[in-house]
């Protein structure tokens, strides 16, 4: 019987230290939640400048609801596309300094969009091995030769762009890489587009809010300029507090996914009041500087305290800190010995990360206390 299968299947998870449970949060997303009747400080979400509980953007969404309803009642290219929607396109495109932009009801529809848009049967992707799952799927959908470089391994990836005979080629990269939270060298990634006639998508959903001027995102981190071969993805779920994604490039890049990407065409647009909290939110993240500064000031903090300790941290610049542990039960005995005291951190075992890689991935957002970070850092200490 299938079901059969699939309850052994469930029971080979378990036994290997890779099964999944939920947890369900009584309270809104913050840095103190309540789980199970527990209240517990929560290093887990992507929630980088404390927004997505934001008074701001609360009234924003109510406002927009009022006006415009929940529900946009079609695709976009039907009758879903509200003036919200496209105020919020153009405010994203000159935020980040792109001609155009389009949005997505999340950062994995857009990645399905973008590839199988650009590249198909003859055509060739060349993408970093630890890039997000979405992304890889992408590639798949496309059906394009899939070329997997090492990590971060530019003389690699320039040896199978050399050798690629593709009518089309596609470097594919996230910036910040979710679950080792380090950076994409994106100017040799750009450079290297150029060189071979190549796109460059770039997957911002970890930098876009956080890094930049204002937090627009890795592309001005790296002062990148204006290249038409350059596409940027950036979600509107993490450092922006509410849902949603954004692709922007150039105008005829962004008609042509208008025309062509499957999910973008059949699905139904994003509600209306949250481009009106999204509107909100663009505003604090450009005028979020403290906030920024805040984060790393507690990343700082998080990563002197654990010097020492015996935990292997990543080399991560970034709000996303892993503390690598290996052993997947282990990882899970560590998590729960954290929650045991108040603390929730995610363990995190393969295939999100590599076998043998299982890690805590501690996630800091403005909204954390120092006193929090240092009660963290203390029972990490203690569990060394």
């Amino acid at each position: 019987m299938i079901a059969d299968e699939l309850r052994q299947a469930l029971t080979a998870l378990r036994d290997d230290g890779l099964y999944r449970q939920r947890r369900t949060l009584a309270t809104p997303c913050g840095p103190v939640v309540e789980v199970d009747g527990r209240s517990l400080i929560s290093f887990c979400s992507n929630d980088y400048l404390g927004l997505a509980n934001d008074p701001a953007l609360i009234e924003a969404a109510c406002a927009g609801a009022q006006r415009w309803g929940v529900g946009s009642g079609a695709s976009h290219l039907v009758s879903g596309h509200l003036a919200p929607h496209a105020a919020l396109e153009d405010r994203l495109a000159a935020f980040t300094g792109f001609a155009q932009a389009l949005l997505f009801s999340t950062g994995y529809l857009a990645n399905l969009a973008v590839v199988p848009a650009l590249v198909g049967r003859g055509d060739a992707v060349f993408a970093d091995r630890l890039n997000h799952a979405s992304l890889i799927d992408a590639v798949q959908l496309s059906r394009a030769e899939s070329r997997r470089y090492p990590h971060g391994d530019l003389a690699a990836l320039e040896r199978l762009l050399a050798d690629s005979s593709a009518k089309r080629k596609l470097i594919l990269s996230d910036a910040v890489f979710s679950m080792d939270g380090d950076l994409a060298p994106l100017p040799a990634l750009l450079a290297l587009a150029e060189r071979f006639d190549a796109w460059l998508v770039v997957d911002d959903a970890h930098g876009f809010g956080v890094l930049g001027r204002q937090g627009r995102g890795s592309v001005d981190h790296f002062h990148l300029p204006p290249s038409p071969r350059l596409l940027y993805m950036g979600t509107l779920g993490k450092a922006a507090g509410v849902a949603g994604a954004f692709v922007a490039g150039e105008a005829t890049v962004i008609d042509w996914l208008t025309q062509r990407a499957r999910s973008y065409i059949f699905t139904t647009a994003g509600s209306p009041m949250v481009a009106c909290a999204l509107a909100a939110s663009l505003q604090l993240i450009a005028d979020g500087e403290q906030r920024r500064q805040r984060l790393w000031q507690l990343t700082g903090q998080l990563r002197d305290g654990l010097a020492g300790s015996g935990w292997r941290l990543l080399p991560s610049p970034t709000a996303i800190q892993p503390v690598i542990v290996g052993d997947n039960h282990r990882t899970l005995q560590l998590a729960e010995a954290l929650y045991q005291r108040g603390l929730w951190v995610p363990a995190i075992r393969p295939p999100t990360v590599p076998v043998g890689t299982a890690r805590l991935r501690i996630s800091l957002s403005a909204a954390h206390q120092p006193a929090q970070v240092a009660r963290l850092v203390d029972a990490l200490r203690e569990l060394a």
